[in-house]
């Protein structure tokens, strides 16, 4: 018997020869959403019952769907299947693969209404938009400080534990974080890619691309309190207050 929550709408014709009709539609009586199967809209309920009947065998976490648990099971296994056709970079969920393509053709389909700026990941436009708000709702318990998102606070935890995951394969040299080891590896590589649009000169850091940058626009942002000197750079900065304190 149908639960109060579904409908089915009219049926058509068309089967997939196994006595269901593919052509006829289930619909949520919650939402309105539509499926084309049975399973398909009791799968979708689970998120208003809260259901999870698929527990992992290794860590016992519940999830209400298989696939959302084969994803899981990755964590356990390493497997990562995957692969990003531009840098061979491996993923053990296809969503992040995806999110990590963007890098590559500069997608950014998620927008902030309030600014107009631009992410290439919605985790990235929900950290932006507590900008607006000053949220931070993750805590370090070492020393109380707080992050927007919970990848800024587990990165922190790192100046606490020492911890550096991510390891170079060249020179075995390791890292906190995973950009710090992305960079690093172009002293490896030799890979400089961001590239100044007026003279067409390369760097492998951004930040060394930005300073490059102010070489033609003359802008020097970083202004010492003693004698209003400006620099280009902060380095430059910090090295010319030696002379105030020497």
């Amino acid at each position: 018997m149908a639960t109060p929550a579904v409908s089915h709408l009219e049926k058509g014709k068309g089967s997939n020869g196994r006595g269901e009709d593919l052509s006829r539609t289930h619909k949520c009586g919650e939402c309105g959403k539509e499926f084309r199967r049975l399973s398909g809209l009791k799968r979708h309920m689970r998120s208003y019952t809260g259901k999870r009947p698929l527990r992992c065998e290794d860590c016992s976490k519940q999830y209400s769907r298989l696939c959302n648990l084969k994803r899981h099971m990755r964590t356990h296994t390493g497997e990562r299947p995957y692969k990003c056709d531009k840098c061979s970079k491996q993923f053990s969920d296809q969503g992040n693969m995806k999110s990590h393509m963007r890098t590559h053709t500069d997608e950014k389909p998620f927008k902030c209404e309030e600014c107009g700026k631009q992410f290439g990941r919605m985790y990235h436009l929900k950290s932006h938009m507590r900008t607006y708000a000053g949220e931070k709702p993750y805590k370090c318990e070492e020393c109380s400080k707080q992050f927007s998102v919970l990848g800024g606070l587990k990165i922190h935890m790192r100046t606490h534990t020492g911890e550096k995951p991510y390891r170079c394969d060249e020179c075995s040299k390791q890292f906190s974080k995973m950009c710090s080891l992305q960079k690093h590896m172009r002293t490896h590589t030799g890979e400089k890619p961001y590239r100044c649009e007026e003279c067409g000169r390369q760097f492998s850091r951004l930040c060394n691309l930005k300073s490059h940058v102010m070489t033609h626009t003359g802008e020097k942002p970083y202004q010492c309190k003693e004698c209003s000197r400006s620099f280009r750079t902060s380095g430059n900065l910090r090295r010319h207050m030696r002379t105030h304190s020497d």
